[in-house]
């Protein structure tokens, strides 16, 4: 049985049933967009990897104590334990702060930092975390060619010309591509309803 041909849910069971390399395949498989995922809230790439760690920790135990409930899929639920723990970061972070209040003209210094997360903030990040994460889920839906323009664009900022350059395309055809995939998108948007309280 070849474990890369298993969907995200079969993984998973082979996993809870004891083959730790299913659990593998499935961490190769999501662990790109769900760093990501946590980088474009943190931007700080070693902070990030710690909250990534921190995130699968989470992962394997829910999984280890049979925990998972399957009816969502693997991703999103992946997604949201990373955004709650992005979450805790920013809600210590602003109670570090109370101690020792964070002056501006410090080079290090870093809004997000100091940010007070009341209630209402909390909730509209939370709403707005759950968009991010169903967006993600969309990004799949979109033919190869346009997903990866996207994946380049938005998530590792690269300049069409970059994006050209790595495809062996014209810079033309990449705004193409880009442009369908917007296009694509925004009727995926329209189809599942999304809609953010922000």
């Amino acid at each position: 049985m070849l474990l890369n041909n298993l969907d995200d849910r079969d993984l998973i069971s082979t996993y809870v049933n004891g083959n730790e390399k299913a659990f593998e395949v499935l961490l190769l498989r999501h662990k790109d967009k769900i760093y990501r995922f946590i980088y474009m809230k943190i931007r700080n790439r070693d902070l990030a990897q710690d909250i990534f760690q921190e995130a699968f920790v989470k992962i394997i135990n829910t999984l280890k104590l049979g925990a998972y409930n399957e009816e969502g899929k693997f991703l999103p639920w992946a997604m949201r334990i990373a955004h709650n723990l992005v979450i805790d970061h920013f809600r210590k972070s602003s109670k570090m702060r109370m101690i020792s209040e964070s002056s501006s003209s410090r080079e290090d210094f870093n809004i997000f930092s100091v940010l007070s997360l009341d209630e209402k903030n909390a909730y509209e990040t939370l709403a707005y975390g759950e968009l991010e994460t169903q967006m993600v889920g969309l990004i799949d839906h979109l033919p190869e060619s346009q997903r990866d323009i996207l994946v380049k664009r938005l998530y590792q900022e690269m300049s069409f010309k970059d994006i050209a350059e790595m495809e062996n395309i014209s810079i033309n055809t990449a705004l193409g591509r880009m442009r369908y995939a917007l296009i694509n998108l925004r009727k995926l948007i329209q189809k599942h309803q999304l809609v953010t309280t922000i």
